[in-house]
């Protein structure tokens, strides 16, 4: 039958994330799906915006991004990250960190290839591997340390591997990876010649002295390391879609090309914006970020242990995993939806998080990057569920 969906579609499922922030629309709750960050976006990002707009930026950009915010992005990877980018060459923008990963993907993946995803994991990344015909293979992390075994590691690289994705911090267990876990995976991916993606969108979102080392960084992984993140987190703007790639020319140029097929280019008066808060938002503003969200990270984690549903205390990021066994139900689903419909909070059930659904049935993920006024609600609603059980 010629009019059917491609094959492809019978893997592609819609995100649990989204599912659930439709259910907490529904039943008029506090949304702590998904990670839309409720604080307020940086006035100075958002009035080089709109005087963007007013100034006639408007356009189309080049395909790799506006000039200013490719120097921009190049200054912070040499002075954060220490990367060495050519903003010329090695600098990619695209359509959020989700658009760069998937033109990272269409430019370096071919049907077939087989790419490692350490789990609990971020389902976007494995649907977007599955959109370009890849094949997810899975290491797991181990609570409440998310640490993860060396020989199995090794022993899920095949001669089909082409590459790993390193999410760190990492969405949805606050996970950041050591130095020493690092060089690990970038001697295995020397050794076995693949291609290290990253997903670093939490780069500045850091708790407990925790440091952020960027794959890219460590020498024998640079040429290999595709280094992607955004400002969607950072600056508040998850509606913007802006994000990047960073990586050697060999690779960006293509990658480049597949994010102009797909997306053609960034919003060019928002990239403006973003541009602006790079140059001049700097490590006072990150500082003041983080401890905002550490304060929430205590007041989240607080209530749920209150309520029975011991968290895994994140190192970065702005989400937490909580033990939910004591919610009735068998499945992570059925005590999200029985959660939401007690309280009026919405999470993610576990499975989103594993190829095998049974091994996150006793995980919730709840994101705090909230208003003070709706955590503060949400919290308050948690005693509900001592009763709920």
């Amino acid at each position: 039958m010629a009019t059917e969906l491609s094959k492809r579609c019978d893997s592609i499922v819609q995100s649990e994330i989204r599912v659930m922030s439709v259910e907490c629309e529904k039943a008029c709750g506090i949304n702590l799906s998904q990670g839309v960050c409720d604080m307020e976006a940086p006035t100075i990002v958002r009035e080089a915006a709109k005087r963007a707009i007013d100034g006639g930026i408007n356009s189309y950009t080049r395909y790799d991004g506006i000039a200013e915010l490719r120097r921009a992005i190049a200054a912070k990877m040499l002075a954060y990250n220490k990367i060495k980018a050519d903003p010329e060459t090695d600098v990619v923008v695209s359509s959020g960190s989700t658009g760069s990963f998937y033109s990272a993907c269409l430019a370096l993946l071919n049907p077939g290839d087989e790419v490692i995803l350490f789990e609990p994991y971020y389902g976007y990344h494995v649907n977007t591997l599955l959109a370009v015909e890849a094949v997810p293979a899975y290491v797991r992390l181990k609570s409440p340390d998310w640490t993860f075994s060396a020989a199995e590691l090794e022993a899920a690289i095949t001669p089909r591997t082409k590459a790993i994705v390193v999410n760190t911090p990492a969405n949805p267990s606050g996970k950041v990876f050591s130095k020493k876990e690092l060089e690990l995976i970038a001697g295995l991916a020397k050794k076995h010649d693949f291609f290290i993606f990253t997903d670093e969108i939490y780069e500045h979102i850091l708790y407990d002295g925790a440091k952020h080392i960027s794959p890219g960084s460590i020498k024998s992984a640079a040429e290999r390391t595709i280094t992607i993140s955004g400002l969607s987190k950072t600056f508040s703007i998850t509606g913007w879609r802006i994000g990047y790639s960073v990586c050697d020319k060999k690779w960006s140029q293509m990658i480049g090309y597949m994010t102009d097929l797909v997306y053609v280019c960034a919003p060019s008066p928002l990239q403006a914006g973003v541009a602006r808060g790079l140059t001049e938002l700097g490590e006072s503003y990150h500082a003041e970020m983080c401890a905002d969200l550490l304060k929430k990270r205590e007041m989240i984690c607080s209530a749920l242990s209150h309520a029975g549903l011991e968290p895994f205390k994140p190192r970065g990021a702005y989400y937490v995993l909580a033990d939910s066994s004591r919610l009735g139900g068998v499945t992570g689903k059925e005590r999200a939806m029985r959660l939401l419909e007690k309280t009026g909070i919405a999470c993610v059930p576990g499975e989103a998080f594993f190829h095998n659904p049974q091994d996150g049935y006793g995980l919730l993920r709840f994101c705090y990057a909230k208003t003070q006024k709706d955590l503060e609600d949400a919290c308050n609603r948690l005693e509900r569920i001592k009763t709920a059980a």
